[in-house]
């Protein structure tokens, strides 16, 4: 158990080039770039790449899942992306909570690109939005409740879209999909695990026991009420991480032989209730 502040994540399998190659070459072929954040790690969820690659296009950026976000929070990166001309919406890609104010937006930053248009005599010519965001942080889920159907694969782990594609969704827009596209190393290690955290890493290149543990640590100092509500813990301040997942083991019964703890299972049950947004509203980051 010493070795579990030790352990760094990096993942950068080979697709994720080539999705660089094919973002680059899209870009002439839309208006706008859509980009979808995880608003619990708004900075850790952006590619630094992704202002680079695409320059001086139109730009908005989600900040998706607010609903298990610090709202306060939420709201001062909405003001910190504002100030830099970013526009910026709080939504939840599965509930569909503030998409309502995407379109209206979109064409309010477009409205050069339409005039333009009408002067031409293409009144009505559909409005072409890529959607980028690194693995796991809701485009398809994005696209699927633009479009109002199964359009897009979508799941609860990295990596299930795997080439472009054009989605129309009404309103005279058309969403490109691409998949999502993390960076060769991440600089800060403490990304690489806020990353892991929310799902961004494949849980099959972590040690999910060393992971459990990380994030046991960041709660306990930015949000220990939210472990003793949940778990039912008290006087672990001064505990060190793996005492805690003792004492969350034995809360929820997880024990092997002996009456030992079964620190795989905490591992994968403490993981997945955070994902899911049972701890509460919690945000790792502030601009």
């Amino acid at each position: 158990m010493s070795d579990f502040q030790k352990q760094t994540v990096q993942w950068f399998p080979g697709h994720m080039a080539k999705t660089r190659r094919l973002i680059k070459e899209c870009l002439s072929q839309v208006d706008l770039v859509t980009e979808i954040v995880d608003a619990r790690i708004p900075e850790s969820s952006r590619n630094p790449e992704i202002k680079e690659m695409i320059g001086s296009k139109p730009h908005i950026i989600l900040l998706n899942k607010c609903d298990v976000a610090d709202e306060r929070a939420t709201g001062q990166w909405i003001s910190f992306y504002e100030k830099q001309g970013i526009a910026a919406l709080p939504v939840d890609c599965r509930s569909g909570k503030g998409l309502n104010r995407f379109s209206p937006k979109v064409k309010e930053i477009l409205k050069d690109v339409i005039e333009k248009n009408t002067a031409k005599g293409m009144v009505g010519k559909p409005l072409r939005i890529m959607v980028v965001g690194i693995p796991n942080t809701g485009k398809s889920s994005f696209i699927n409740r633009m479009a109002g159907a199964q359009k897009a694969k979508v799941a609860d782990k990295a990596g299930v879209t795997r080439s472009n594609q054009w989605f129309a969704i009404g309103n005279g827009l058309e969403l490109l999909d691409t998949p999502g596209v993390l960076w060769p190393k991440f600089d800060d290690p403490s990304v690489g695990d806020k990353l892991a955290f929310i799902g961004s890493v494949k849980d099959t290149v972590i040690d999910l026991e060393s992971l459990a543990a990380r994030l046991i640590g960041v709660l306990r100092r930015d949000y220990p009420e939210r472990l003793s509500e949940r778990y039912k813990i008290t006087d672990f301040e001064d505990c060190q991480v793996f005492e805690i997942m003792d004492m969350i083991g034995k809360k929820r019964g997880m024990l092997i032989s002996r009456g030992e703890i079964d620190y795989e299972r905490v591992s994968v049950m403490l993981l997945d209730e955070f994902r899911g947004g049972k701890l509460g509203r919690i945000t790792f980051e502030r601009p």
